[in-house]
């Protein structure tokens, strides 16, 4: 059990993650549903490919076979996690993901206890905004002497690939939650002015991932989240038809940046700003060198978060990514 796998390999980030650790010297299967473009990617890569769906949990065992880490980059998460995180617990198998969907998190809440018995790390959102806002949040709080709240936003530049956009849409719900005194709840929708360094601008709340990862490894009990969309937001009309994701120089041209805001119990209020590469490039990179770092033995049972497995400094250790205080 010497490998990483990384299942919906010929997807638009599932590629990107292939790639990157091919090129740090990790040893990958790739694996998916469609044989012709996974058998043309592994020979682009020199890499075995093993060919499988998730409606077989007899045939899924038997494709973890040498596996120690598998990676899913196959949204919706709403469809893949389940079967694949409770196949990585059968075959004591640790788990990775890219998902920015709530569910999956909820998910590995659930089977918390049991991949703890099983010795296997559920780690969803190796990559994207939970590692970068986790990071963050991390060193932030780190700041402060009794942190209270925390207030964090991303600005998402540049358009959609259409398995996000795909994703988004399933998952898509009125409700707009927030950390509470420790409890998730149920809170009206706002938009506030949040400075990512350059002039406030509008934020609106919307519900992350975030509501539970930052605060099961920083333990403050108040937290919101938000999102400042420039570039094109949301697309419109037939998903189907977008391109398969931004193309290279438009990554290039569109980096990410995130805010955070920590009250303390005095009222103080400290802030921090991450500057990264696009939210595609660092979700690849960074799920690429997670699965890097647990294959070699970086590993915890039980339900992890990027910051609270590699600490506060993950973030920075991908690509072109600082963190400032201001």
């Amino acid at each position: 059990m010497t490998k990483l796998m990384i299942y919906g390999a010929t997807g638009y980030t599932g590629r990107m993650v292939a790639e990157h650790a091919k090129a740090a010297e990790t040893p990958i299967i790739l694996a998916g549903r469609s044989e012709k473009p996974l058998a043309e990617l592994a020979a682009k890569l020199g890499v075995e490919y093993r060919l499988f769906t998730l409606d077989d949990g007899a045939l899924i065992d038997r494709s973890l076979t040498d596996v120690a880490v598998i990676v899913n980059a196959a949204g919706p998460f709403l469809r893949t996690a389940k079967p694949l995180m409770e196949a990585s617990i059968r075959n004591r198998v640790h788990y990775i993901d890219t998902a920015a969907e709530l569910d999956s998190y909820r998910l590995a809440e659930q089977l918390d206890a049991d991949a703890k018995a099983a010795g296997v790390t559920l780690l969803p959102g190796g990559g994207g905004s939970v590692a970068m806002l986790g990071s963050l949040a991390g060193h932030a709080v780190a700041r402060v002497k009794t942190p209270g709240k925390i207030r964090i936003a991303m600005h998402v530049a540049g358009g959609m690939s259409r398995g996000s956009a795909n994703s988004a849409t399933e998952n898509m719900t009125a409700q707009t939650l927030a950390r509470v005194d420790g409890e998730l709840v149920t809170v009206a929708n706002s938009i506030q002015k949040l400075d990512f360094g350059q002039g406030a601008v509008d934020s609106f709340q919307v519900t992350l991932p975030d509501l539970i990862t930052i605060w099961r490894a920083t333990g403050v009990p108040n937290i919101e989240t938000f999102v400042h969309v420039t570039g094109g937001g949301f697309p419109q009309g037939d998903l189907s038809a977008l391109p398969d994701g931004p193309t290279d120089q438009e990554r290039l041209d569109n980096r990410y940046k995130a805010v955070v805001e920590v009250t303390g119990a005095d009222g103080t209020v400290l802030r921090s700003i991450l500057d990264t590469v696009n939210g595609y490039s660092f979700t690849a990179i960074a799920v690429a060198e997670a699965g890097r770092r647990v294959l070699a033995g970086e590993a915890r049972p039980g339900f992890q978060t990027p910051a609270g497995l590699f600490g506060s400094g993950f973030a920075q250790t991908i690509a072109d990514t600082t963190i400032i205080d201001v």
